[in-house]
């Protein structure tokens, strides 16, 4: 799914999105069923990796989490980028990344539609989560180095 496909979700959710210059290292923002995305950002990949984390606080978060001193402001921070992980980066988009003969982390993420910085993050999340590997259906995903193995009988 890709920005324009995360702003019809938000529609649906009753989520108002709202593209403003936003002052500061925040590039977007999500409270009370609105989500303000930096319009200065450089590209849709880049509004669109934000959107998803955005998304995610809508899924995940409650109150106000900003201040990240607090182990659990820390949590939710986390809980939200996971969601926007696995909304952006799913396993088996992986999976139909490999069978379109996709072989680094750049094209890769220009399949994907985000930022290979996106894409890294995504990975190592994986990693926290799945350790080295992690199987899906007749395929493991391998994380360091990146690929994927298809297996003939499973």
């Amino acid at each position: 799914m890709r920005y324009e496909g995360l702003l019809d979700e938000a529609y649906k959710l009753g989520i108002f999105v709202q593209e403003e210059p936003i002052k500061g290292k925040l590039k977007g923002l999500y409270s009370d069923n609105v989500i303000w995305i930096d319009k200065n950002l450089d590209n849709t990949k880049e509004k669109y990796c934000i959107m998803a984390e955005e998304m995610g606080h809508y899924h995940t978060s409650s109150g106000d989490i900003l201040n990240q001193s607090k182990l659990s402001n820390r949590k939710q921070e986390v809980r939200a980028r996971s969601w926007a992980y696995e909304e952006a980066v799913p396993l088996q988009k992986i999976v139909e990344a490999h069978k379109e003969f996709i072989r680094n982390k750049f094209e890769l993420a220009n399949f994907l539609d985000v930022t290979e910085e996106f894409l890294d993050q995504a990975i190592l999340r994986y990693k926290e989560k799945y350790g080295d590997t992690v199987n899906l259906e007749s395929y493991t995903i391998c994380f360091e180095p990146l690929g994927v193995i298809e297996w003939f009988d499973k």
